[in-house]
């Protein structure tokens, strides 16, 4: 349920002018984007506004996508959406329209008669209206685009309130999107230190995106939050972060707990639920695990379920001198050890999940 004080598009009220209407929409629109939790949830109630508001038939966010060649894809979109914009891999940024965006700092209005900066965008898009997406100064990071896909010639109040909109949603997006292109170098970052952790011991190379993968597909059927996933993922990346001798020997060793401990220390800007998967996974359910004999509900659900996927990813892949147990073999395994070591309910789901699973390992 939407809470009272979280305002509404359709509290917008029609006012004497364009330009009042239109500064009437920038209040709206960006208190809701002020109050979203994503990119994509912050920007389509101004894509709705604009079709709803404007001759626009479809209104698009295209956002910018990380690597040496970038490229734009649909992030959030309102109307019709022409199957040119929805590009495999995106739209490259040498597209007409992409440049000239990169090259101004305020909206763009195309008629019928810019073919020429329409140019790879695909049919069905007779004239369009697009707005750069940066953060002060810098380099595009996204657009806000709405077309029609007859001939228009966007009038005074289309293009005043697309202007009014589009600006100042946009700086919202840009540090919107700005953060998760710095939350998406940062798991990259985590995913490479727990590969680079496997080679430590040798025999488990390709076991940190197998056991992610799969708590991933059980994070899944209990729906949990994008913020528990992503606290479970880099807390599966940096699960056997203990194995780094080198950092290790600047700690306290005075058990395997206090080592864990101490490493979960140095990574203090992770999520609590991240680090409690690298802390907890050796805690079990009737408490007779360790570092501190947690039992039931005490540890994180993502410890319990991290630890779960572990053992099972551990059982059926091959480790040097153990050979790889069957899939039915581990469930069995697993479900002999429900309420002592895993958690029940679990450990049911577990079974559940791999069984939907052609290979019966978790898909990998």
């Amino acid at each position: 349920m939407t809470a009272p004080s979280t305002p509404r598009i359709s509290d917008l009220t029609p006012g004497h002018d364009a330009r009042t209407s239109a500064a009437q929409s920038v209040v709206t629109l960006t208190r809701v984007a002020l109050a979203a939790p994503d990119l994509a949830s912050g920007v389509t109630p101004t894509l709705e506004h604009l079709v709803g508001a404007t001759a626009a038939v479809g209104a698009v966010y295209l956002g910018r996508d990380g690597g040496p060649l970038p490229r734009y894809g649909v992030r959030a979109a309102s109307g019709e959406l022409p199957p040119a914009l929805t590009l495999p891999g995106g739209l490259p940024a040498d597209l007409p329209l992409l440049g000239a965006l990169e090259e101004s700092a305020r909206p763009l209005y195309f008629d019928s008669a810019a073919a020429d900066l329409r140019e790879g965008v695909g049919t069905g898009l007779a004239s369009l209206a697009a707005a750069p997406v940066r953060v002060e100064g810098g380099p595009l990071l996204g657009a806000f685009v709405m077309y029609t896909a007859q001939p228009h010639v966007w009038d005074a109040e289309e293009a005043a309130l697309f202007s009014m909109v589009s600006g100042t949603v946009a700086a919202l997006a840009g540090r919107l999107a700005a953060e998760e292109q710095a939350g998406r170098a940062r798991e990259a970052a985590l995913r490479a230190l727990g590969q680079m952790l496997e080679t430590w011991d040798g025999d488990s190379l390709g076991h940190t995106d197998r056991v992610t993968a799969l708590a991933m597909r059980l994070a899944g059927r209990l729906d949990l939050s994008p913020e528990q996933c992503r606290a479970l993922r880099w807390g599966a990346y940096l699960h056997d972060i203990g194995k780094v001798t080198l950092l290790g020997a600047l700690l306290p060793r005075v058990n395997p707990a206090a080592e864990s401990d101490g490493f979960a220390q140095m990574l203090g800007g992770l999520p609590p639920a991240a680090l409690s998967v690298i802390t907890d996974r050796h805690e079990r359910w009737n408490g007779g695990g360790y570092p501190a004999g947690k039992a039931g509900a005490q540890i994180s659900l993502e410890a319990r379920l991290f630890a779960l996927c572990d053992a099972y990813d551990g059982l059926t892949h091959p480790r040097l001198h153990e050979l790889p147990w069957d899939p039915e073999e581990a469930l069995a395994e697993l479900r002999t050890r429900a309420g002592k070591d895993f958690d029940p309910e679990l450990v049911r789901l577990l079974i559940e999940v791999v069984g939907e699973s052609p290979t019966g390992r978790g898909g990998q």
